[in-house]
């Protein structure tokens, strides 16, 4: 769905004279209060400007009772909160919106490209905080607020991985800010402590797990969250860990959960992480705990307006974290934003600098101080067609696109065939080799190979644009009990991409630094410059996705299979917004484990899928029509010298740690 909603602007300075000039020009002649009118629209503030002093800023900590005990000791749970606000407005009287930060990482693994940590003065009071947010936007009239997850830095509790105490260590927080909990002066002391200095406006903002707790407060509908910015984010812990039933890492949420506790928390949260391991079984079945950290499931209660930032090649934090979210907040009338880049794991601020910092700045000076900028009239979405080439579109996925069903049918060599819209008969087998990756096999589609299924278009005569999530149903019989299928989308054809697959995930980082805000002694608000790291390349992986089969039935229950029986089951591929261009083709490929994305089952079975039981449903804008346009006239499948195409390095190793990439 890419309906438009739109946005309501708060404007905060409706004055009594405001009010009375209004009331007048209903008693003026038509052209004199228009004139009036234009005059008060012109004079209206439309950017935050930075007159407050950074040096001079108050610098504070609470610690906000979350009313958990998730340590089990007796006591509610406190979470430590770092406060960098403009001293000036609080002297005026004049009450700050507030942008916020929730992390697990503050001391453990620090924040951003250069993995800034906090660090504190002799009163405990905080020096630097990690990232320019607080530099740039404090000036302006913000307050930032570093929250450090319960069972992390300096708060109490035990950190459970997107669960109850995750969501509620920052909930409390924005529920402080507006008046509804209770904070103190210190960790264990009783002098409380008032957010007289904030009017309750509060938006969140963080990348991966920082991103991700901010989907998850959403879900929740707290009054006072009016806008979340999650960058990289899991939206569904369970597909941070699955994909119906097919195991994307080797170790579970207990492993990330002792990653990141304090000392203190690993001295006391050992029933938390013995929950971690039992409610989270390696058999990929889903269980209460996974339902627990289903945000989508909730999105019916987002409030806020969401500006959602996410890299197409994020091998991390998959894309499939981003469609179902997407979608769901676009049926609920949402108001949304939306970039996708070409890089893997990485902040905007790093690959798209000074428009990120221009773009939040006019996005946070709408939704948390009410200024009509603009912001709200321009194209939902900003996509990274070729690195830092962007182009915009209206609404996303844009108007008139619809879902194609694409289908494979054979060709003259096992395993190489085609893809069209016409339905097909016979059969194509392969055999689970877990030493191979999508790579691999995509840069050896034109050859017939044991491990994979194969099929592509002719070379397109127009341009094929695909945008938004697709399905691929595969009706596959296993020679054993068990069996994981991948399929992946790819272009192929020349292009140079940002190498998502090397150190830094499409950026280098450079030696020079830049400043974004003011500055002090301890936190000079300078970071090193990055520009894009680029490859040249024969083909380009666009989508993909993966499943366990014997999850047939039901995604959530896995089953064992009998050899030689057919089974169809339908893999959801990642969301993307990818043009394959006239001159190239398209393939779909079908395989068994994508070494490095999903662990290889206990047996290594050979599948035979049934074509005619096999398609893949691709949404293309302009529908099924547009293929057909695309491919009428496209000749052959296959070149006919069948050559080795060059792809990006195959991925590496997956990521444990939803921020270990940067």
């Amino acid at each position: 769905m890419s309906i438009r909603t739109r946005f309501t602007t708060w404007r905060p300075f409706a004055t009594a004279a405001a009010a009375t000039a209004a009331l007048l020009a209903t008693f003026l002649a038509p052209a004199t209060a228009q004139a009036q009118a234009q005059a008060q629209a012109w004079s209206a503030p439309r950017e935050s400007r930075p007159i407050y002093s950074y040096d001079n800023a108050v610098r504070e900590a609470v610690w906000v009772d979350t009313r958990l005990d998730g340590d089990g000791d007796g006591k509610s749970d406190r979470v430590a909160v770092d406060i960098v606000r403009p001293r000036e407005a609080a002297q005026r009287g004049r009450k700050v919106p507030v942008i916020m930060d929730a992390s697990p990482y503050y001391s453990c693994c620090g924040r951003g490209n250069e993995s800034q940590l906090k660090t504190y003065d002799a009163q405990g009071r905080v020096v630097q905080m990690p990232l320019f947010y607080d530099n740039y936007f404090v000036p302006r009239g913000y307050a930032f607020v570093g929250v450090d997850l319960a069972g992390t830095n300096r708060s109490d509790g035990c950190v459970d991985v997107g669960g109850r105490s995750d969501i509620q260590s920052a909930k409390a927080v924005v529920d402080w800010l507006n008046g509804r909990a209770t904070a103190y002066t210190s960790r264990t002391g009783t002098e409380k402590s008032r957010a007289g200095w904030t009017n309750g406006r509060t938006g969140m903002i963080g990348k991966s797990w920082d991103g991700t707790i901010a989907n998850g407060v959403a879900a929740t509908g707290v009054k006072g969250l009016k806008t979340i910015v999650p960058i990289s984010a899991i939206s569904t812990w369970y597909d941070y860990y699955f994909s119906k039933g097919a195991p994307l890492y080797d170790s579970g949420p207990d492993w990330l959960s002792d990653y990141v506790d304090s000392p203190d928390a690993r001295a006391k949260c050992a029933a938390v992480q013995r929950k971690l391991v039992d409610q989270a079984p390696r058999t990929g079945d889903r269980t209460p705990l996974w339902t627990e950290r289903d945000y989508v499931k909730y999105a019916s209660k987002v409030k806020a307006s969401v500006f959602l930032v996410h890299g197409m090649q994020d091998l991390n934090v998959r894309l499939q974290h981003v469609g179902p979210w997407w979608d769901a907040l676009s049926r609920n009338g949402v108001e949304r934003k939306i970039w996708l880049s070409q890089t893997g794991h990485v902040d905007p601020f790093d690959f798209r600098r000074a428009e990120w910092v221009d773009t939040l700045h006019r996005w946070f000076d709408h939704e948390l101080l009410g200024y009509d900028n603009g912001i709200d009239r321009e194209p939902m979405a900003d996509i990274e067609r070729h690195p830092d080439q962007w182009v915009t579109s209206k609404s996303w996925p844009p108007r008139g696109t619809s879902a194609a069903t694409l289908r494979p049918a054979q060709g003259s060599q096992p395993g190489v065939g085609t893809l069209g819209l016409t339905k097909a008969k016979g059969t194509e087998t392969f055999t689970d080799d877990p030493a191979l990756s999508e790579t691999d096999w995509a840069a050896r589609i034109d050859t017939p190979t044991p491990d994979k299924a194969g099929f592509t278009t002719g070379t397109l005569t127009k341009d094929l644009r695909l945008s938004g999530s697709s399905t691929v149903t595969v009706t596959a019989s296993p020679t054993t009990g068990t069996a994981h299928l991948s399929a992946v989308l790819v272009d192929l054809g020349p292009d140079t991409i940002r190498d998502y697959a090397a150190g830094g995930e499409g950026i280098a980082t450079l030696t020079n630094r830049t400043c974004w805000g003011a500055g002090t002694t301890g936190d000079s608000g300078c970071f090193k410059e990055t520009q894009a790291r680029t490859a040249a390349v024969d083909l380009t992986v666009v989508s993909r996705g993966w499943a366990d089969l014997g999850n047939y039935a039901d995604a959530g229950k896995g089953v064992p299979l009998t050899p030689g029986k057919a089974y169809t089951i339908t893999l959801d591929l990642g969301a993307t917004d990818h043009v394959v261009p006239a001159g190239h083709r398209l393939a779909l490929i079908v395989a068994g484990t994508d070494r490095d994305l999903i662990d290889p089952p206990s047996t290594r079975p050979t599948l035979t899928i049934d074509l005619a039981r096999t398609s893949a449903r691709v949404p293309l804008v302009g529908g099924a029509a547009a293929f057909a346009h695309a491919t009428k006239g496209a000749g052959t499948a296959v070149p006919h010298r069948a050559a080795e195409l060059d792809g990006v390095q195959a991925p590496r190793t997956a990521h444990r740690v939803p921020e270990a990439a940067r």
